[in-house]
Formats: structure tokens, sequence, C-alpha cells
């Protein structure tokens, strides 16, 4: 069992003392020490990297001992400096292109030179504090960008991989492929095939073996699979060479000109930076989903991410080495192997030295078509299906598509460029398309403006409301998020005209809006979403947009004057409308709103199946807002509630086999890796079972709740220390039993033959939690120190 933590954040000002105020603090020897979880996370990302780094350096045309440099310069440099501690930093595919253009144009020393100026030139950008501005590109042209790269390595590596030299220019490459596919070298197919195969098939081999053999990395093996199969055949084939480091050349001053210099430098900078960044908040995204560790890393810091990066291109550049990027393959595979520090990114880099230094006899045995079809694999998967159908959803596809077109036929530069300018240009587009119809049911007259309301749809605007008749009761539906100063200035005018003349208007819209001319409200009287309901007769209720769990306790008039038939207020619904209604009104309300912001992660989770990270059990209080709560959305939790937060014993004549089959569902075939059993303040059930008197009518609350006896005679039980919160003791003896009921439900949990499985083989975990409404504070249950709820502070949540 765990210990609990305060959803309250800490004052960073204020400071703890454990020494006298006028004394110096003590100070303690501090030990270097590295986890055992970082040593075996460093040995994976090594063995990732080195293939990889050897690969990219044969891709761009830069001298393979590069690739060694610029993966030990990141691990070493990026790895101490920058601000996302996990993110494992190298040769990044993302730069290839980049990079291979710079050797072809000015030769390698120059290219050196202009990495190190590009690692200025982020340093610079770090300390502008500019670093959360890059992440505003849109993502369409970063992806776009990466297809882009990915065809162009592809293609390039296609050559190498069927025996011949590649081109230059993605054109000249496809134009030499039928001649170069007339021309195959059997030998170095072979190798290709086999690399690739390894590369597809290693990470889909089934059972228990499987699993143990997929803790190899697949790129390591299908490298090496293929070199030793080379060297048993005897082929002959080209194969990697590392001349001495004595000859390694070192960065030169650069030469060429200017303007070219400059470009260059920019465009190392930009795909250097941009990657860094989007690496740094991709990893975030996979702290976060494992429990505890979000606390103990913290959430990236981007400016010094950025000047940890800049660091590291100075140093590489000026060592001969790559340009340097954060890398997804490498960081992810950091986080999975279970790496809890930067001390896993720096050894990765150690042993990369170690390698470059001492393995150099093993490293000259792998043939280059090996490196080149892991290369081409790589830039395969950069053109992410997953990417287009997100792109393709927001529209944006376009923008994507030219983007990457203009990486692949003019260059990464000139087509991000290209790719800002059509962004803008469709940005522009869809704030100037505003649709505007009118017509009339009823005799209400409609009109719905769909799109954002600026200046350049006043026109058509004025042109639309003039074709309501005077006198009339017209419905304004603005469906946009924006409208500017010269339409509110159009529609307020003509409002005012409509309502002398005798009519009525009503604005209403998809977000909180102005409401215009209603008898008995101003001008510019704010309405909420369910102001929207108006448009169909119900008025009079001013809810904000908070009330759907404020027991929608309406400020209005007609609301608070309609009493119940028991007498309290508020048992009305708006317009004095019974409370059975509200449901109709609710279920509208999200069909209006909330529907068109889900639909897509629904339509896809409907694809797709549930798979939740979690079984959460609570009581079924009406104050649990379980997503509220937990920040969870469709999909990420598989919910059982009942009164009392109870797990009754399986097994039993007295079993409850309804709790016992979402138990055994989500463990067995939903997969969870967790369940959290959550008791709160204030819980009936706890109150019913204090005051239950022995014997009379067994009701079925009463049956129920025989499951929480073991709780009250636990919390009964002298010989046991009681449940209890951090910091304080319970309020009272129900909040004690609430406590104590935690820890029980969690006892029977671990009765159940799959729960009983599954933490024996170390894929469950289990969690006590306990909510305090009135504080609106969580607790969880750590057992580090007893049955102890510490408080859930703010700074150890996840995103």
């Amino acid at each position: 069992m765990s210990a609990c933590v305060p959803t309250h954040a800490t004052d960073p000002s204020r400071t703890q003392r454990d020494h006298q105020p006028h004394s110096p603090p003590p100070t303690e020897p501090r030990r270097f020490r590295i986890a055992g979880a970082d040593a075996s996370a460093s040995i994976a990302v090594f063995l990732i990297a080195l293939p990889l780094s050897l690969g990219i350096a044969l891709a761009t045309g830069a001298p393979l001992q590069a690739g060694l440099v610029a993966a030990a310069v990141g691990g070493l440099v990026a790895g101490k400096l920058g601000g996302s501690p996990l993110q494992v930093s190298g040769p990044a595919a993302g730069l290839t292109v980049v990079t291979a253009d710079l050797i072809h144009r000015y030769g390698w020393r120059t290219t050196c030179a202009i990495t190190v100026m590009a690692g200025l030139a982020q340093l610079g950008l770090g300390c502008l504090r500019v670093a959360r501005t890059a992440l505003a590109v849109s993502p369409a042209i970063v992806h776009g960008m990466l297809a882009g790269i990915g065809v162009t390595i592809a293609v390039a590596q296609l050559h190498i991989v069927l025996g011949g030299t590649p081109q230059s220019a993605v054109l000249d490459n496809l134009r030499a492929l039928p001649a170069q596919l007339a021309g195959l070298h059997p030998a170095a197919v072979s190798v290709s095939v086999l690399t690739l195969s390894l590369l597809l098939l290693w990470p889909r081999i089934p059972g228990r073996v499987g699993h143990l053999l997929r803790k190899l990395p697949a790129a390591l093996v299908a490298v090496a699979g293929a070199t030793t199969t080379a060297s048993l055949a005897g082929l002959t084939l080209p194969k990697v060479g590392l001349p001495s480091w004595s000859s390694h050349a070192l960065a030169g001053l650069p030469e060429g000109p200017v303007l070219g210099l400059v470009a260059a430098v920019v465009t190392t900078t930009l795909v250097c930076s941009v990657q860094s960044l989007l690496g740094a908040v991709a990893v975030d995204k996979l702290v976060s989903g494992r429990p505890g560790l979000s606390a103990r890393v913290g959430r990236a810091d981007l400016d010094r991410e950025l000047l940890g990066q800049g660091a590291a291109n100075i140093v590489s550049g000026s060592l001969g080495g790559l340009p340097v990027a954060g890398v997804a393959v490498r960081s992810s595979a950091n986080v999975q192997a279970g790496a809890v520090s930067r001390n896993s990114t720096m050894l990765h880099g150690v042993l990369v030295v170690v390698a470059a230094l001492l393995m150099v006899p093993i490293l000259e045995l792998i043939p280059l078509a090996s490196l080149a079809a892991l290369v081409m694999a790589v830039g395969i998967q950069m053109v992410s299906l997953h990417h287009i159908r997100t792109v393709t959803r927001h529209r944006e596809v376009l923008v994507y598509a030219v983007t990457a077109l203009g990486v692949v036929l003019l260059g990464v530069l000139e087509g991000v460029a290209l790719g800002i300018a059509v962004a803008v240009a469709v940005s522009l587009h869809r704030l100037t398309r505003t649709r505007i119809t009118h017509d009339e049911k009823e005799g209400v007259h409609h009109v719905h403006v769909r799109g954002q309301l600026t200046f350049l749809a006043v026109p058509r605007l004025s042109r639309t409301l003039h074709l309501v008749p005077q006198g009339t009761r017209a419905v304004v539906e603005l469906d946009g998020s924006f409208m500017d100063h010269a339409a509110y200035e159009a529609l307020q005018d003509w409002q005012k005209t409509h309502t002398a003349q005798g009519g009525s208007v009503e604005l209403t819209g998809r977000r909180t809006g102005v409401r215009i001319g209603e008898p008995g409200t101003t001008d510019d009287h704010p309405i909420s979403a369910t102001d929207a309901e108006s448009a169909t007769g119900t008025t009079g209720c001013r809810c904000s947009p908070w009330t759907p769990w404020r027991n929608h306790q309406c400020d209005g008039p007609q609301s608070a004057s309609a009493p119940a038939p028991g007498g309290q207020p508020g048992e009305a619904g708006v317009s004095g409308e019974p409370r059975g209604h509200e449901l109709a009104r609710g279920i509208s309300a999200f069909q209006r709103h909330t529907a068109p912001l889900v639909r897509g992660e629904l339509a896809r989770l409907a694809r797709e199946g549930q798979r939740p990270s979690q079984l959460f059990l609570t009581c079924a209080d009406s104050r649990l807002v379980t997503s509220m709560i937990t920040s969870s959305g469709p999909g990420d939790l598989f919910v059982v509630r009942n009164v009392g937060n109870l797990v009754p014993l399986p097994g039993q004549e007295s079993g409850d086999d309804s709790v016992a089959a979402a138990i055994e569902y989500a463990v067995e075939v939903l997969k969870v890796r967790s369940i959290t059993v959550c008791g709160h303040s204030g819980c009936g059930a706890m109150h019913a079972l204090l005051n239950a008197e022995p014997g009379g009518a067994q009701t079925p609350l009463k049956r129920w709740l025989r499951h929480a006896l073991p709780s009250l005679e636990r919390m009964a039980d002298g010989s046991r220390p009681w449940a209890r919160l951090a910091g304080r003791a319970p309020a009272d003896v129900v909040e004690q039993l609430c406590l104590t009921n935690v820890v029980q439900q969690l006892e029977h949990l671990r009765a159940h033959e799959s729960v009983t499985r599954a933490l024996r083989d170390g894929a469950l975990e289990l969690h006590g939690m306990y909510f305090h409404v009135g504080e609106a504070q969580a607790y969880l249950l750590t057992g580090a120190d007893g049955d102890v709820f510490h408080h859930v502070r703010a700074a150890g949540l996840s995103a």
C-alpha cells in the first residue's frame, strides 16, 4: 500500500529551516550514486543509439565517427545541462537532409562551424526565453517537415540498400532508380532484406520467450544479425570504416557566401530547436503515464532545454560531430526502460565513448547496406499515418502536404517557409469565410452566422439582417468564437432599430456571448451556454457555466419563486419547469456545445475500443465527480460505483457478482495497470453502518452494508493501528471509519483470484484514496509508514 500527498500548491518562497537562524546550515557529504534503473535504461538506450548514430552519419555523408561524437556529446552535455532530464539527445534523423546538403555545399569542416554557430544561436534564444514561442508553430508544418525529410532519407538510402550510391537531390535519386534496379547487388540486397525483416518481426515475437527477447532493441538485433550473417557467409560488401581518431577532422573557419551561411545557421537552428522542444513535450507526456515519476522528475524547463541543446551543438561541432537534437526513439526507450533521472542519459553517453574507443574492430564489421536499411526504415516511419489522420481531421492536410513536398523538392528551410505561408493563407481564408443564412420557422426569423464575424462580413450581415421584417421576433445565432468591434456595432445598431419598431431580438451562440434587447435585460447582458435554450422558448434562467455541477441553483426570479411540493426552494427547474425536464435540457446542451468537441475522440474510441489504464472503484455519492477529481476523460477510467465503495469478498454465499465481474473484466480483459479504491468524507454508508441497530428488518441497504462489517471490526480491533491522515487526527468516528474502510476494501480486493494473479506477475498496482469533499482535497495511501493517507500536492500531479 502507499502513502498520500495535498493537491494545494506549496509556496516556493517559503523554506524550511533545520538549523539555528544565525548559524550556517549543516553540510553533508554528497555521494554520487546511480540508481539501478538508470543503469539498465542507459544500456538499453546505448544499444539503440550506437547503430542509429552510425547510420545517420552514413546518410549525411559525414565521417562515421561524427555520429559517435554527436551521440556522446548529446548524452553528456545535453543530458547534464538540458531542461528535460529524461530526453536523450544525439544525431537525429530529422537533421539528416539539412546536414547532407551542408556537407555537399560547404564541406565537412565548414558544416562543423555552422553547427557551432547554430549552438550559439540556440544559447541566445534560450537566454531570450522564447522556447514556448517555438511551440506555436502549427503541428501540420512540423509533421509535414518531418514527413518530407523522411521521404528524402528513404529515397536516398534505397540506393545503398540496392548496392549503389545515392545522388544529392531527391529527383535525381528517383530518375536514377530504374537503372539502379536493373543493376542490383545481390549481397547488399540480401543483407538489407535481412535487416528490415528483423526490424519488422523482432517486436512481434509472441509468447513468454518473445517477451524476454523483446528487451533487446530491434535496431541492435537487426544490425547485429545482418553483420553476423554477412561475416559467416563471407559476403563481399562495403563496410563501416572508422579511421584513426588522430586524423579526425575538427571544425574550421566557415568558408562560403555570407547569405548562404546565415541561411544554413538559421535552418540548423530551426530544425534542432523545434525537434528538441517538441521531443521534450512528448517526454513529459510519457513521464506522466508512470505513477510517481512525474513528482520526482518534474516537467521540462523548455528554456533550459534550449540552452542545453545549444551547448551540446557548440561542443559537438567543435569536436567534429554532427548537429545534436532531442531524439524521440531514444527518449521513449529511456522512459520505457525505467529511467528515473538524467543519469541514464549521461551514462549512455559514457558508453558511447567507450564503444568508440574500444569497439572499433567490431564496428568495422557492419555492412553499410545494413545501416542504410536501418535508416531507410526510420525515414519511412517519419511519414506517420497517425499524423496524416490528425491533420486531415483538423482540415490542415493542405498545409501538411505543401510543407512535405516543399521539403522534398526545395529543401527544409524553403519547405517550412512555404508551409507557414500556406498556413497563414488558410487561416485568413477561414477568418474571412463566413456563411450567413436566413430562414423563418413558425413566425420566428432565424439568422445563422457560421464562422468568425469580422468587419469583412459586415456588408453581408447587414443585407441578411434587413431581410427580417419589422415588428417580428428574430433569433441571431453566432456559431463562431470571435466577433470584432465593427460586427458588434452593426448588430447593436440593427437591434436597436428592430426593437424600436416593435420587434424582439435574441442573440445566442455556441460560446458565452451577448444577449441584446430582451425585455428586462441590458444591452450587454452576458449569457451562458444554457441560455441557448431560450431560442426554443425556455427563458428566464441566468445560470453561469459552472451551474451543471452546482445543483442548478439558478438566480432567475422564476426558479427562486417556484418551490417544490416539499417546500424546498430550487426544486423547480428553469421557468418553473419540474426537475425532470433538466435532464432533457442537459442533454440538449451537451449535444450543442460539448458533443462537437469530443466527437472525434469518441469516434476513435468507438473504432479502437476502450483501453482504460485503471479501475476506479468509488462511492455512489453524487458529490464525487471522478473525471473532475482525477482530471480524466473518455476512455481513461473504468469506473465502478456503489454505496460505500465496497468490495465484497469473493466465493462466499454473501458475495456480490456485480462488483466481482467488474474486477475480473477490468483485470483479465481490459488489462488495467492499477486499481484505486476511493472513499470520501461524510459517507452516508458509513453513517448508516455506525447507527445501525442490531436485529430489525433486513432492508436492501442493511444487506449490502454487511460487506462493510469487517471495516467496523477492524476499527474496533485494538491490536491494529488505526488508519489516519498525515498531519492531523480524523475529525470524528465517521471519518475514522471512512479511512479504515478504504484499507479494509483493499484487503478484500487482494482476495480476488484475478487480482492476486496480476499482483504476483507484477502487472497490477493497488492504491487507496480518500477525498475530503469540504476541503476539495485528495489523499493517497502509500503504506510506507503504516496506514497513513498523505496529501496529494499539486506539483505531483500529471498533466
